[in-house]
């Protein structure tokens, strides 16, 4: 019997996501963790594993989709269960009903409730076999080790399993309860379409509302109030807000129908067209908008990333040169030394260990401010971070411990990195912890930026394109020289001018002269 394969939490907050791609077709046999799908939420892109070996009867959504978490998104028959019977279809049976229904069972299966927990406890049953429960009505409630947590109902049904017993030890990703549920199909009978025939239809109207409501946002408290993920982004949906409705679950939790009872109370009476909706049809036979796209995913937690530090930090900006001549020359003498070990060395190891061995002598720069800026936080490792732009959008990975690692080390993670980061495929892991960043942005063009600093971090340089220039020797002949333009960030709540040109200065004297970079290394 094929069972549904519940999307499950793969992140706090995230109640859905985009189906990327499926990894398997229908029919397919797969095994125990063979990854089924990736998904891409706000924060990553998402591998999701098979939760035993079977066979692949069903995939809920296409590619490019939008799933819901807590919603089936592929059936799977598992190994040695009974195959699933087929449908027989009957002939219609002529009656005065005019719909046929038949009850399907269902399983729930525990979802993943919080990073790096695999069970709980069945604390206590709030049903029992045989109840008719609702959408998001409490179900159990479960004690993990870091919190006691309640199970709602995805939709509406009759109980009719419970698979474990009050105080047992519940496995994450197995079926935690099962519930049937009504599926119906309608048939028209001759006599309900002959009365369809005689009715005359009548068709009505509603106003429209006014252009002014539509663009209040009164979902800002939501997250005080008490209520499942799916009664949240249902209310969102509807621009309701939750702390001004009346529960009617325990301690006032709001369920769906509380929503749709506020909604039907508020729905305004049925009116003929307002002139000004005409006026707005008008209007818009002159707009030229050829298509909408909807921002999602990396790229909108990068919008709410950068509109957030633009708007908390105080930022500037300071710019300078670096001759890059005597660095170059370097690197092209051990370029084909290390490609020869299957290394790719470019310039950034270069700036980043520099980078490194800078922030020795002004920590200030490793640090990160608290949201109340009353506390700053000094970090032992130097986790800096790159910004790649990758095929889903900017990824910022890091590479985390750069104080103990060589040249030829940072280079191999740099690979790694950006390898991984174009390919959609970076770890969370990778994306976490970093304390200064660096965007390469010359690589595609361009010499001054002013950078956006990658919050909670208190800095961040881009680098601008190479360029052959002349500049003066210390003969006042004119020379060529490779020069790079960089452009500083920096949180002027943290640090100052002056603390940003010396530690400048510091990190442009290893780059410009490599032998003080080794033998500091050394």
């Amino acid at each position: 019997m094929a069972e549904d394969f519940l999307l499950p939490d793969i992140g706090e907050g995230i109640i859905e996501c985009e189906l990327v791609e499926w990894l398997v077709e229908e029919g397919d046999n797969v095994i125990e963790d063979q990854p089924v799908a990736d998904v891409m939420t706000d924060k990553a892109l998402v591998q999701i594993p098979a939760m035993h070996t079977g066979i692949i009867t069903r995939l809920y959504y296409k590619k490019g989709d939008i799933a819901k978490v807590h919603a089936p998104l592929f059936a799977i028959e598992p190994e040695g269960s009974a195959p699933s019977a087929p449908l027989v279809e009957t002939p219609p049976v002529q009656s005065d009903t005019s719909s046929t229904m038949q009850t399907i069972i269902k399983e729930f299966i525990l979802p993943d409730i919080g990073e790096g927990i695999i069970e709980c406890e069945v604390v206590d049953w709030l049903i029992q076999v045989g109840d008719v429960i609702e959408e998001d009505q409490p179900i159990a409630d479960v004690m993990t080790d870091k919190a006691l947590v309640q199970i709602p109902a995805v939709e509406a049904g009759i109980i009719t399993k419970l698979f474990w017993k009050k105080g047992a030890v519940a496995k994450v990703h197995a079926p935690l309860f099962s519930y049937s549920v009504t599926d119906k199909s309608t048939a028209s009978t001759p006599s309900s379409s002959a009365a369809t025939k005689d009715t005359p239809v009548s068709t009505t109207t509603t106003s429209v509302a006014p252009s002014c409501a539509a663009n209040v946002d009164y979902t800002g408290n939501n997250k005080k109030a008490i209520a499942s993920p799916a009664v949240r982004r249902v209310a969102r949906e509807m621009n309701i807000d939750l702390t001004q409705v009346q529960g009617s679950g325990k301690n006032g939790r709001v369920y769906k129908t509380d929503l749709e009872n506020l909604n039907q109370a508020q729905t305004p009476s049925q009116t003929t067209p307002s002139p000004v909706a005409a006026v707005s049809s008008s209007v818009q036979a002159y707009d030229h908008v050829s298509h909408v796209e909807p921002i999602k995913g990396i790229k909108a937690a990068m919008a709410r990333q950068m509109v957030d530090s633009v708007s908390s930090i105080p930022h500037f900006t300071y710019c300078e040169e670096i001759d890059m001549t005597a660095l170059i020359e370097l690197r092209t003498g051990m370029k084909q030394q290390y490609a020869a070990q299957g290394i790719k060395l470019s310039m950034m190891p270069f700036f980043i260990k520099a980078m490194s061995l800078a922030l020795n002598e002004f920590p200030i720069l490793n640090t990160k401010l608290n949201n109340d800026a009353n506390e700053l936080r000094y970090f032992s490792q130097h986790n800096i971070g790159m910004a790649v732009d990758s095929k889903i959008g900017l990824l910022v990975p890091n590479i985390k411990a750069v104080q103990d690692l060589s040249i030829v080390g940072v280079a191999q993670e740099v690979n790694r990195l950006t390898d991984s980061a174009r390919a959609g495929r970076i770890a969370q892991s990778d994306l976490k912890g970093g304390t200064i960043t660096i965007s390469n942005i010359g690589a595609i063009g361009g010499t001054i930026a002013t950078p956006i600093i990658n919050k909670p971090e208190v800095a961040i340089v881009a680098l601008g394109k190479l360029q052959k220039l002349p500049r003066f020797d210390e003969n006042g002949q004119v020379v060529a020289r490779q020069i790079m333009q960089v452009s500083w960030s920096g949180d002027h709540r943290v640090i100052d001018g002056g603390t940003i040109a010396r530690f400048c200065n510091l990190w442009k004297s290893y780059l410009e002269h490599p032998e003080k970079m080794l033998m500091v290394m050394s």
